[in-house]
C-alpha cells in the first residue's frame, strides 16, 4: 500500500470515527435528558427524532469527501444489520415475553405471543414490499409499475421501507419497557444511523445523483422514523394487553428488512467478509448498550 492510499484510509477511518463518536454523543444526550420523563408518545417522538438527525449527520460527509467504496459501504450494511438483529432480541423479543408473563401467560403462551408478532410484522413487511414500487442500490427494480416512476422516488420508498421498522421498535419500546431500556434501543438505532445516512447518500452519488441531491435525500431519509415511533407508541398506549404483540411485531419488522433488504445488499459484490464482520461488530455494540443502560 503507497502511502497516499494509507493516508486515504487513515482519513476514511478518522472520519468514520468522528461521526460515530457524534452520533453517539447525540444518543447519549436522548438518554439523559428526555428518557425519563414526559408521556411514551413525547419519548417516542424524540428518540425518533434523534434518528432522523443522526441519519442526516451521516449523510452530510459526502458534501465534501470522495465516494465511499463499495467495501466500505458493505462493511456499514453489516454494522447497521447486527445493530438491528441485536435490537430484536435484547430490545424486543426478549422484553416482549417478559412482559407477557408479567401479563400472567405461561412460558408457552408468553413465547408464541411474541412468535405471532414477529410473523405478522414480517407478513406485513413483505405485502408492503409486494405492493409499494421501489428500487435498491443493488438489486434494482422491485414492486408494481416500478418503472412508471422517477428513479429518485424508488429509491425514496426502498429507504422508507428500511426505516419505518426502526421508527416502530422507538415508539414501541418507550410505551411498553422502561425507559432506560427504550433509552438503550434509541441509543443503538441512532449509532447505526450515522453510518447508514453516509451509505445511503454515498450509494445515492455512485448511481448518478448530483452530489447535493444525494446528500439531501440522505438527509431526509430518516424523517420516517419518528412518524413510526408515534405510530408504535400509540398503538401501545390503547391496551397494555397489545405490548408483547406490539414487540415482537416491531422485530419482525426489522427481522424482514435485516434479511430481505440489508444482508442481501451486502453480500452481491463479493464482500461478505467484511460485511460479516461489520454485523458481528455491531451486534456487539448493541448488546453492550442494552445490557450496560437496561
Amino acid at each position: 500500500m503507497t502511502a497516499s492510499a494509507r493516508t486515504y484510509l487513515l482519513r476514511k477511518m478518522l472520519g468514520f470515527g468522528l461521526f460515530l463518536a457524534a452520533g453517539i454523543l447525540i444518543s447519549h444526550t436522548l438518554w439523559r435528558e428526555v428518557g425519563f420523563g414526559g408521556t411514551p408518545v413525547l419519548g417516542a417522538l424524540t428518540g425518533g427524532l434523534v434518528a432522523a438527525a443522526a441519519t442526516a449527520l451521516g449523510a452530510l460527509p459526502i458534501l465534501l469527501s470522495q465516494p465511499l467504496s463499495t467495501r466500505t459501504q458493505d462493511t456499514l450494511f453489516g454494522f447497521g444489520a447486527g445493530v438491528m438483529l441485536a435490537a430484536c432480541a435484547f430490545s424486543l423479543v426478549i422484553p416482549g415475553i417478559n412482559a407477557a408473563q408479567a401479563q400472567g401467560a405461561s412460558p408457552w403462551h408468553a413465547a408464541l405471543s411474541v412468535g405471532v408478532g414477529i410473523l405478522c410484522g414480517g407478513a406485513l413487511l413483505l405485502l408492503i414490499d409486494r405492493l409499494v414500487p421501489h428500487e435498491h442500490f443493488i438489486k434494482g427494480l422491485e414492486g408494481p409499475a416500478a418503472r412508471t416512476l422517477r428513479r429518485t422516488w424508488l429509491f425514496v420508498f426502498a429507504i422508507m421501507l428500511h426505516n419505518l421498522p426502526e421508527g416502530l421498535a422507538i415508539g414501541v419500546a418507550y410505551a411498553g419497557t422502561d425507559p432506560v431500556h427504550a433509552s438503550a434501543l434509541a441509543i443503538g438505532i441512532a449509532i447505526q444511523d450515522v453510518p447508514e445516512g453516509l451509505v445511503v447518500a454515498a450509494a445515492l452519488l455512485a448511481v448518478g445523483y448530483p452530489r447535493l441531491k444525494s446528500v439531501g435525500i440522505g438527509m431526509a431519509s430518516g424523517l420516517i422514523e419518528p412518524v413510526g415511533a408515534v405510530l408504535g407508541a400509540a398503538l401501545v398506549s390503547l391496551s397494555a394487553a397489545l405490548l408483547p404483540w406490539s414487540l415482537g411485531f416491531a422485530a419482525g419488522a426489522m427481522l424482514f428488512v435485516i434479511s430481505h433488504e440489508i444482508i442481501p445488499e451486502s453480500h452481491r459484490k463479493g464482500h461478505e467478509v467484511y460485511a460479516t464482520a461489520g454485523l458481528m461488530i455491531g451486534f456487539v455494540v448493541m448488546m453492550v448498550l442494552d445490557t450496560a443502560l437496561g
